[in-house]
């Protein structure tokens, strides 16, 4: 059945560029629609009733417009995404690409000692087409990040990085996502070199494998290379937090504090590691803006996460989209006609077959993005209401508001770009669930934010 579409798919008569260009434009027709939706729901003057009474008028305006401005920011850059794309197929930049990988891979197939990993062979080209693909990509985006991280989110008080950092930063992710991904593309390819159409079940080993190997790397490796990490010294929140894990048989081996400080205002907690070793990472914000039994709370959502087996589901979840996307691309692996609608020969390599089949795909990818986000907010809810048994109802609910307030997230939202964008249920919703009542306001805006003129033209 697969073999039939896959001939049926494989027709001269179908413009396969044509196609993925209405793709490009109608997805981002739909995005920027829900977007816009979204955008008007940010004029809006009180938040929601249900929470009205937790915030100050101050904070409610002054998060709606952070939010209109983040927006405005996602239409200019969503426009700039698009038209560059478009470029890209219109003036067959990918072909030009990939000859250029072709020549720099034989130059470096005569280099003494690299020479070994490199020559005229369609696995060496690929690697370093990805390599110079991925140095494009993040040079065409600085200019928006620049703007983002010291014009948008300066202007709101929450960068607190430097150019050198930002520079440093950029640098080191570049580096090590292409130190990082090339072995497993170059055993993909490997892979679909070996079995054809049938790689499908050994790829997705590979991608597991690929999981489990980067969630031992990140603490370990990755993210000391972004953050200081500081062990939690003695105190009363140390002793709770170890209760805490104590008492839930959580196995705590390490808690750290990051220094998020020095790069954002925004602030956050998380557990990193194997299943049998887990380090609880905060940052250093969270501590600065939240009282002892309000982190205590969060973590004990954090591990509500962990004794609900809510990341197996996720990866379980992934391993399951990533089959469906292994599956269809098997169909498009040898089709000539999408290769020659790009201008490649007839018989493509497999890496520009995935990176093709990759715009054909985007419908389902959008289809699986709002599953992804279904499955994530009920974890949320349950990870929530498993804080609430262990007796911090109140306490995870006003961390939850003070949170909300520090980082001048959105109170309102419309539905539907909730469900395409939001892995997080909002804050109404949260508090709903949890059936929290308060007597005053929890929200007091503790930022140095100049004030804003509401009364600008947006």
């Amino acid at each position: 059945m697969l073999q039939s579409f896959a001939t049926y798919l494989d027709n001269p008569s179908i413009n396969w560029k044509a196609i993925v260009t209405s793709l490009l434009i109608g997805k981002y027709a739909f995005e920027t629609y829900i977007n816009y939706r979204q955008y008007q729901v940010y004029h809006r003057t009180k938040p929601p009733a249900s929470i009205e009474k937790e915030f100050t008028p101050e904070v409610f305006h002054k998060s709606q417009a952070y939010s209109r401005a983040k927006s405005r920011f996602g239409f200019v850059s969503d426009a700039i995404d698009l038209l560059k794309d478009l470029a890209v197929l219109k003036f067959d930049l990918l072909p030009r690409l990939w000859s250029v990988a072709g020549c720099v891979s034989s130059r470096l197939g005569g280099v003494q000692f690299i020479g070994r990993f490199f020559g005229a062979s369609v696995m060496s080209q690929s690697i370093v087409f990805f390599a110079i693909n991925s140095v494009i990509s993040t040079l065409e985006e600085l200019p928006l990040s620049y703007y983002k991280t010291f014009v948008l989110e300066q202007e709101w008080g929450f960068n607190k990085t430097t150019l050198t950092t930002f520079v440093k930063d950029t640098v080191k992710s570049l580096v090590i996502g292409i130190t990082l991904s090339s072995p497993f593309i170059y055993l993909f390819l490997r892979i679909v070199d070996a079995y054809g159409p049938g790689f499908v079940k050994y790829a997705m080993g590979l991608t597991l494998a690929a999981q489990l190997i980067l969630m031992t790397l990140f603490p370990i490796l990755i993210l000391p290379l972004f953050y200081k990490m500081t062990p939690l010294e003695d105190g009363e929140l140390k002793t709770e937090i170890e209760a805490l894990a104590k008492r839930n048989e959580f196995p705590l081996t390490h808690l750290y504090v990051i220094d998020g400080s020095t790069r954002s205002a925004h602030s956050n907690a998380m557990f990193v590691g194997l299943p049998w070793s887990k380090k609880i990472l905060l940052y250093d914000t969270l501590i600065e803006q939240s009282t002892v039994p309000q982190v205590v709370a969060v973590l004990a959502h954090e591990i509500g996460h962990w004794r609900l087996n809510h990341l197996p589901q996720m990866m379980a979840f992934s391993q399951l989209s990533v089959a469906i996307t292994f599956v269809l691309f098997s169909a498009f692996l040898t089709n000539k006609s999408l290769f020659q609608s790009f201008a490649f020969p007839a018989n493509g390599p497999p890496l520009v077959a995935f990176m093709l089949f990759s715009y054909v795909s985007s419908p389902i990818n959008c289809l699986v993005q709002f599953f992804s986000n279904l499955l994530s907010r009920k974890n949320e809810y349950q990870a929530d209401a498993y804080a609430e048994k262990q007796g911090y109802k109140d306490e995870l609910a006003t961390s939850l508001i003070t949170m909300c307030t520090e980082n001048l997230s959105s109170m309102n939202t419309d539905w539907l770009y909730s469900s395409y964008n939001h892995s997080h249920p909002i804050l109404a919703d949260r508090l709903s669930a949890l059936g929290y009542k308060s007597e005053s306001k929890v929200g007091n805006l503790h930022l140095d934010i100049e004030k804003k003129d509401e009364e600008k033209t947006e």
